[in-house]
């Protein structure tokens, strides 16, 4: 569904005021915010009651929104990551110098997708930007998969866009890139 550039106006301006969206992802509806923006990934994970520790998924409409926040891949991994995007695959890449530890949490890598929602991506898109994409749910709770479930859970902390979620019952796959390792099927 197109965003009308009257909304995708306000949604810039709610995340330069540390705002936090909902949208629809591949499997769920994704709680996000402007990754550049601590104040903002701050509130997010208190909402949710997620431990910074344990990092975010970055994603975005094409990987040169992603490519400040990862060291650059071989050959090889890019052919791996061409393989699998845009799509519900998310890789953990090193993550560059000027990734933020508010994304990062305790790890050297940073999660990354180039989504193929067709939301999702536009909202990328029109804004300029990778988000910060987490499940939109209180930790230990089942994702949300509509816009009245998220305006009903998060009230006016949160700015719901209108959406449908994707045909996918699990959120992404996630694999490692340096080993290739599956971290979540």
């Amino acid at each position: 569904m197109p965003y009308s550039a009257a909304l995708i106006r306000r949604v810039r301006a709610h995340l330069r005021g540390d705002g936090i969206i909902a949208y629809a992802t591949e499997s769920c509806y994704g709680l996000g915010c402007d990754p550049r923006n601590a104040r903002a990934v701050r509130r997010l994970l208190k909402l949710k009651g997620r431990p910074q520790s344990k990092g975010l998924i970055l994603i975005a409409d094409r990987y040169s929104r992603l490519q400040r926040y990862v060291l650059p891949p071989t050959a090889e991994q890019s052919q791996q990551l061409d393989q699998t995007w845009p799509g519900a695959h998310t890789w953990l890449m090193p993550a560059s110098h000027h990734t933020p530890h508010w994304l990062r949490g305790r790890h050297e890598s940073i999660a990354v997708r180039v989504t193929a929602h067709p939301d999702a991506a536009e909202l990328c898109r029109a804004l300029g930007t990778a988000l910060v994409s987490t499940s939109a749910n209180r930790a230990g709770l089942k994702p949300l998969r509509t816009y009245s479930a998220c305006a009903k859970a998060f009230g006016r902390s949160v700015l719901v866009l209108p959406g449908k979620v994707g045909a996918r019952k699990t959120p992404s796959t996630i694999h490692r890139l340096l080993t290739g390792r599956i971290i979540r099927p």
